[in-house]
């Protein structure tokens, strides 16, 4: 349970490095968020068990459990957003930290402030202000909830997909760019990395079903980008 005590969003950080915790507790703290950080795997997920952030920044480099190990961890019973922290130019580590589940990356080193534009564009993505349900063929979306069925059963969406998911949505029928769909995801330049997209359009569908060679849903339209072919 959260800490009704702490009344900003919380963030925890799982990154060994403690004088870089120390600095990114005083810059998420001058915006109004609660932080918590820990040097050690186990020690985070202890942490996300027993008093549940508002999203987790998570360092590839740990000592003993690496970060995707940990990623994949907390993905098999939370849809927490994940920011990673990822060492420059280590395209790899971008797309499996993607391919299990991670919201964002930001490769290190940066400025504390991008970080901070990071952890709010990912939150304000979380809290959606369309209170409606939208169904699309077999597709339903809740805005409010931010939950999302396929034939009356229950997708189990991280905020980066549920995102996507609904972005595609409110655009069926009309082709969307990945220069598109990074600037409407994110808010900030997101590296220009076209593969990040891909990958987040290829966990999506894996939850749909949907085959990408033979799409019933979500088109590729080559060179350019995606396009969601359900009519409502």
């Amino acid at each position: 349970m959260k800490n009704p005590a702490l009344t900003g969003p919380r963030v925890l950080i799982v990154d060994d490095d403690e004088r870089l915790n120390q600095l990114l507790k005083e810059w998420l703290g001058r915006f109004g968020f609660s932080v918590q950080a820990v040097t050690h795997a186990d020690a985070g997920l202890r942490a996300l068990k027993a008093d549940a952030p508002d999203l987790v920044i998570l360092d590839i480099m740990l000592p003993g459990m690496d970060g995707l190990a940990v990623c994949r961890r907390i993905r098999e019973t939370s849809r927490v957003p994940i920011i990673m922290l990822t060492a420059r130019g280590d395209v790899t580590d971008r797309i499996v930290g993607l391919e299990l589940g991670a919201d964002d990356y930001l490769p290190k080193p940066f400025e504390p402030r991008e970080l901070v534009a990071r952890v709010q564009a990912v939150l304000r993505r979380g809290g959606h202000a369309d209170d409606e349900s939208v169904r699309v063929g077999p597709l339903e979306l809740n805005w409010t909830k931010r939950c999302a069925s396929l034939d009356g059963r229950a997708l189990q969406l991280t905020t980066a997909e549920f995102e996507l998911l609904g972005l595609l949505v409110r655009n069926r029928g009309r082709v969307l760019s990945r220069d598109r769909i990074m600037e409407a995801m994110h808010g900030v330049d997101w590296q220009a990395f076209d593969r990040s997209i891909d990958v987040l359009v290829s966990r999506v569908r894996q939850k749909l079903g949907d085959d990408a060679k033979r799409s019933t849903m979500i088109r590729t339209v080559r060179g350019i980008g995606y396009c969601l072919d359900l009519e409502a």
